[in-house]
């Protein structure tokens, strides 16, 4: 069985920045060191930092002062405004990339845009990102929310750093309609758009597909749903131990890609688990 590992997979440059900004500090503080939800979408190299004296937290409530790392995703800003009156020594750790849009988002609110955010609702770096355009701004996930969007004279848009290209492309055509001015900002990150592409090349010539990467990964699962309209047999995993012997009889290659959040010793850990089969 031949093995292809699609050549940019694994940890991106922002999430890369935020692992390594983490481990020096837990190994040169005595202080507490707090991560105001997960640092990034990887359950294991969550659960690795937690080993090491990392806490991730929810809110503020009954915690010893120390230091408060702002995660890859970044947090509202209301969130860093207490922290910082409560006196936490902060150390942000959000993806440059991501700041970059939280800073569009800021601006068009500043200069009367009504801010659309394209992304998923719920994903911890758009919530991020409604905190710097405001709570009257809108979040579009996909066409169908466009329906409840008001014409508005003026839009401003910014993006979801792992959107879909082609999910942006598809519901700006249709925001067109609903305003008389819109300033666009294609805030999709350069890494998502190489690392979708690659994946898809390294699909068109295997039988068999792994999407390494965790479940709670928004940018792991659009690697999944590309691949998979590709490969039938396209599975996704977190670990190694996922992986069933069956998947792969009398099939010749297996491609492998991973998620932007996903480490080097997990992928090395299924080309081992492969390699053993």
């Amino acid at each position: 069985m031949k093995i292809i590992i699609a050549e940019y997979s694994g940890f991106c440059f922002g999430v890369k920045r935020a692992v390594n900004l983490v481990y020096k500090i837990l190994k040169n503080t005595s202080k507490p060191v707090y991560s105001f939800g997960p640092l990034i979408h990887n359950p294991q190299v969550v659960a690795k930092l937690e080993g090491m004296g990392l806490k991730t937290i929810k809110n503020f409530d009954s915690l010893e002062i120390g230091k408060l790392i702002i995660r890859s995703h970044g947090v509202r800003p209301d969130v860093i405004k207490e922290a910082k009156e409560r006196g936490f020594d902060i150390v942000d750790a959000t993806c440059p990339f991501v700041r970059k849009v939280q800073s569009y988002a800021r601006s068009l609110k500043k200069t009367g845009y009504k801010v659309v955010v394209l992304g998923e609702p719920d994903h911890p770096e758009v919530l991020s990102i409604i905190g710097f355009a405001g709570d009257d701004s809108i979040v579009v996930g996909k066409e169908e929310d466009i329906k409840c969007t008001a014409f508005c004279e003026k839009i401003g848009i910014v993006v979801q750093t792992t959107f879909s290209f082609e999910n942006f492309q598809s519901i700006v055509g249709k925001l067109l309609k609903k305003g008389e001015e819109l300033r666009i900002y294609n805030t999709i990150c350069e890494a998502t758009s190489v690392r979708q592409n690659n994946a898809i090349k390294v699909a068109k010539g295997v039988d068999v597909m792994l999407v390494v990467g965790g479940k709670n990964s928004a940018n792991t699962a659009r690697l999944f749903h590309i691949c998979k309209k590709i490969v039938k047999d396209t599975y996704w995993i977190e670990t190694a131990d996922e992986i069933l012997h069956k998947w792969f009889l009398k099939r010749g290659k297996v491609g492998i890609t991973a998620g932007a959040s996903t480490p080097e010793w997990i992928i090395q850990e299924v080309v081992e688990k492969l390699q053993s089969h």
